[in-house]
């Protein structure tokens, strides 16, 4: 689970780590309120951004023409002229895709000078089966480019998940940034204070990016998290129930929010061939084998080990809610599974849509000749498959005539 730059601000604010203050705001006259009292307590510029669940806002034009979703403002008039252009505008992205996401609440917080930017990641190392903190004295960057052009510029520290990141780690870091004297202190505590958060919030990932040493209100130099983005590990949210209700389905695909409810495990692509497959082993299988004989698939979902009827009945749906399928795959291994309850789904699925796309079957495993009786009774137009290259063949052929 995604969250927006002021909710990871606000969980890393509570757990110790300095971000500039600001406020989140779904109204212009908010804008005008958080303005007005940021400028009153002297802060020489603001900075407004759009909060979507996308990267590249900066650079992002809106459908209308107006450039850019983050802009730095000098006054209290300029912060709400640019809140009027932005608010309930659609802002397009190089990661929102053509259509763009409409900008219903926006970060409106103090712009404090900046003196130099850093990188910072709190993530699981899953080759090591341990936490890793990563910096970087470039930031203000992604940081594949970083990786790919510099990488001797990534610094990192594994973290003993018994005993948590240790102080000589964190001034080890700080000290990488090219920080000195007392800024490797306020670094090192900051940096502890994000793996704190990235432990406490069941975090998949914590980035700050860029992490800045920044010229404060009183003149002082101190580190801040400027920007934040946190992604919420999915099978942790039962004992996150706060964090949980933070969830904006709105930034969130249709389809994958439906699949939710019914435990689906569904990921939209930009292919033509749903695939149905029991298993996420198996239906990488697929996809990579439909991709192998020319064919695109247009979806990763798994109906789990254990699908019922209503189950498959559902997926069916999801599918053909998508106007990019042109042939579905079905591809089950039944361990668990029983084939004949996936038949049966099937059918009722196909029955109950009036389904008029091509329609191939790939059934093994438990109760597999029940199965297949099913589906050859049914009177549905299905073409069965005796095997994964067979079923992929058969799929392909099917959409190329």
């Amino acid at each position: 689970m995604n969250l927006h730059e002021y909710q990871a601000k606000t969980l890393l604010i509570e757990n110790g780590v300095n971000a500039p203050s600001g406020e989140a705001c779904q109204s212009v006259d908010a804008v005008r309120d958080v303005a007005t009292r940021l400028f009153g307590e002297g802060h020489s510029k603001l900075v407004i951004k759009s909060q979507i669940h996308a990267g590249g806002r900066g650079k992002g034009t809106f459908v209308d023409g107006f450039k850019g979703g983050v802009h730095l403002c000098s006054d209290v008039e300029d912060t709400v002229e640019k809140a009027q252009a932005m608010l309930g505008n659609t802002l397009v992205t190089i990661q929102t895709g053509p259509d763009g996401r409409e900008v219903k609440t926006l970060l409106v917080a103090a712009a404090e000078e900046i003196v130099e930017e850093y990188y910072l990641a709190v993530l699981l190392d899953r080759a090591t089966s341990q936490p890793v903190v990563m910096v970087s004295p470039d930031g203000g960057v992604d940081i594949e480019e970083v990786a790919a052009k510099t990488p001797e510029r990534i610094f990192k520290e594994w973290v003993n998940p018994a005993l948590g990141l240790q102080p000589y780690q964190a001034r080890r870091l700080a000290k990488a940034l090219g920080l000195s004297g007392k800024m490797i202190l306020r670094a090192s505590q900051l940096i502890v204070a994000v793996y704190d958060s990235w432990l406490r919030c069941d975090a998949a990932m914590v980035e700050i990016n860029p992490l800045c040493k920044v010229r404060q209100v009183d003149g002082t130099e101190g580190i801040a998290a400027v920007d934040a983005k946190i992604s919420i590990e999915d099978n942790a949210l039962f004992r996150q129930s706060k964090i949980a209700e933070m969830r904006d389905l709105a930034e969130e695909s249709p389809l994958e929010v439906e699949a939710a409810k019914y435990d689906l495990n569904y990921i939209k692509l930009d292919g033509n061939i749903a695939c149905l497959v029991n298993g996420a082993g198996l239906a990488m299988a697929t996809m990579d084998i439909i991709q192998f004989h020319g064919g695109s698939p247009a979806n990763f979902l798994d109906v789990g080990g254990g699908a019922n009827k209503d189950q498959v009945a559902a997926a069916f749906k999801i599918i053909l809610s998508d106007p990019s399928v042109e042939a579905i795959l079905i591809n089950i291994f039944g361990g668990i599974m029983d084939c004949d309850v996936i038949a049966s789904g099937v059918v009722a699925a196909v029955k109950e849509t009036g389904l008029d796309l091509p329609l191939v079957v790939r059934l093994e495993g438990n109760n597999v000749a029940a199965g297949r009786q099913t589906l050859a009774a049914s009177g549905i137009a299905v073409e069965s498959a005796e095997s994964m290259t067979d079923a992929a063949i058969k799929v392909v052929q099917a959409v190329s005539a």
